[in-house]
């Protein structure tokens, strides 16, 4: 940076990212045009045609880069595996607050060794670990949006 080069991810990655944007921002039909093609990208006519530009640069980047694809496998590639787990983490998992690994009930007790085992089989119990949770507007759910 010091010889007024930018660093590799810049130039490979944000100016592309600030490139897309400018141009759907100004509305240049031409460049526009130039980087679907180039991406391969199939963006609707409703899409082109909207009056907000954000629509436009939606459509582009869920189509460039969608984000479930890339946090799946991010998590894939970067998570260890459940399987590598520790005795003591499973048991800090299964605690709230205070609580400790001894007071829970001996059912849930039970279940730290098919959390470690991480069976698919059908006779195994289903744990679900649930670790943040959102608050969402209920409007802006798929299942109430206005079609």
């Amino acid at each position: 940076q010091s010889k007024g080069k930018k660093p590799l991810f810049v130039q490979l990655v944000l100016d592309n990212i600030w490139s897309l944007y400018e141009a759907v921002m100004k509305r240049d039909k031409g460049k526009i045009e130039k980087i679907v093609t180039s991406l391969g990208l199939r963006i609707g006519a409703r899409e082109s045609r909207h009056a907000d530009p954000k629509v436009q640069l939606n459509a582009i980047c869920s189509q460039w880069l969608p984000i479930s694809d890339a946090v799946l496998s991010m998590v894939c590639n970067k998570l260890p595996s459940p399987l590598d787990i520790t005795a003591e983490r499973v048991e800090k998992l299964m605690c709230v607050g205070a609580r400790t690994f001894d007071s829970l009930p001996p059912e849930t007790q039970e279940l730290k060794s098919a959390f470690m085992k991480c069976s698919s089989e059908g006779t195994a119990p289903v744990i679900v670990f649930v670790s943040k949770m959102f608050a969402v507007d209920a409007k802006s759910l798929p299942q109430n949006k206005p079609r």
